[in-house]
């Protein structure tokens, strides 16, 4: 089966998807990238989706269901280079992106993740939210 790489720098997971997405490798995509926050502790994860000409409603909400998870395991998620067909679309679809923040690029994708990262730590907050 194909699968979607999943790359780690620092503790952010970086996700590129350069094919037209199907429903079973969202699914796959969705497992993988549980299993990766799970394993190696990532505190982000952006999701590069340039590529993506088409977005159905049930790509838009496994967008949405991976944010979550995400969010439960203690990452926040950023959807980076979401083409305007593609945000029309999801309006259009009435789907919301809960939980997901979006950038233009990879680049402001990041800068998003590492501020909300450093705001976290500067508030001496641990992974549990306890104030220390």
């Amino acid at each position: 089966m194909e699968r979607i790489p999943i790359l780690k720098l620092g503790g952010v997971l970086i996700v590129t998807i350069q094919v037209d997405m199907h429903d079973h490798l969202a699914l796959a995509l969705e497992e993988d990238l549980t299993a990766m926050i799970v394993r190696t502790g990532a505190r982000g994860v952006l999701i590069e989706i340039s590529a993506l000409e088409i977005v159905d409603s049930f790509i838009g909400r496994m967008l949405v269901s991976i944010a979550a998870i995400a969010r439960v395991l203690d990452a926040e998620t950023v959807v980076a280079g979401m083409r305007p067909a593609v945000a029309i679309t999801l309006v259009e679809l009435g789907l919301e992106l809960t939980g997901i923040r979006t950038a233009l690029n990879v680049e402001r994708g990041m800068a998003l993740i590492q501020a909300r990262l450093s705001e976290e730590d500067g508030h001496g907050s641990d992974r549990d939210g306890l104030e220390s």
